[in-house]
């Protein structure tokens, strides 16, 4: 059935001025940010929230998201190369070899370095501005970044990137721009409508009962999300890591383990607190 293969061959690029060009995957994490911003400002509006912390509270989130995705991408999967490239881990340009550099726009972020990314920044955010708990913020950002998951895998398909295994049959995608022939599985669009699925199951406990649940919410993102990314791996390339060391799984399924754990703990937790 030859009608279910798709061959894939976009443009990156959505323009290009003087050798800079806006990517569809920077235009994606874009669009995401702008929705979170603008959902998270309903949200306060709904719960008669003081406006004046939604600003830093978003460049809080994006800086904290960015820094990251990067050092997760660096640490988790290749600190390998770039322990010989420090300037590459936060500069925009890759060393050519020659020993000149290009520049390539940031490429290579880890969504579970930006978890750990968020909860940090958050973290420090609400220190600093303790008009509402902890919990509280956090159990309404996972709306934002659950919509959020969905545009950044749909980037990564634009791309060409984080691609599915080969499918041994006539159903796929072949991804044309990597030079290839045969159709592998689009798993980062499995990803992609997993997250917008969880997006619309965390908006419809948000307006329930369940709201004001502390920590509901919270433990029902990190549980959903990462069982997501846990079942994915399976029809995903592997993406390097420490798999070799630990073979069983994939670098990011061991990744998603504790952090599916630790959602069900708190998921467990919220029926021991009171609402705040």
């Amino acid at each position: 059935m030859t009608f279910l293969k798709i061959n894939w061959a976009p443009n990156e690029k959505l323009f290009e001025i003087g050798g800079f060009g806006i990517h569809i995957y920077s235009l994606m994490f874009i669009i995401a940010f702008l929705i979170g911003l603008r959902l998270y400002k309903k949200m306060f509006i709904k719960e008669n929230i003081d406006q004046k912390y939604l600003e830093p509270l978003f460049v809080y989130m994006v800086v904290s998201t960015l820094l990251g995705a990067r050092l997760g991408e660096v640490f988790f999967y290749n600190w390998d190369y770039f322990q010989n490239h420090l300037l590459e881990i936060l500069l925009p340009i890759k060393e050519q070899a020659d020993g000149s550099y290009d520049f390539i726009g940031f490429r290579g972020l880890a969504s579970h370095g930006a978890v750990i990314g968020i909860l940090s920044g958050i973290f420090l955010f609400q220190r600093l501005n303790p008009f509402k708990p902890l919990l509280w913020i956090l159990d309404r950002l996972t709306i934002p970044v659950a919509i959020g998951g969905f545009f950044v895998r749909t980037g990564n398909f634009f791309n060409s990137e984080i691609v599915g295994k080969y499918t041994g049959s006539n159903f796929g995608v072949v991804f044309q721009n990597r030079g290839e022939v045969l159709p592998r599985y689009p798993a980062q669009m499995y990803e992609a409508f997993g997250y917008l699925i969880l997006f619309f199951i965390l908006r419809k406990i948000y307006n329930s009962q369940y709201r004001d649940q502390s920590g509901f919410l919270l433990g029902v993102f990190f549980a959903g999300l990462f069982s997501i990314r846990f079942l994915v791996e399976y029809v995903k390339e592997s993406q390097g890591g420490f798999e070799e060391v630990l073979p069983m799984f994939s670098t990011g399924q061991w990744l998603s383990i504790p952090c599916i754990l630790f959602g069900l703990v708190i998921l467990a937790l919220s029926f021991r607190k009171k609402p705040v």
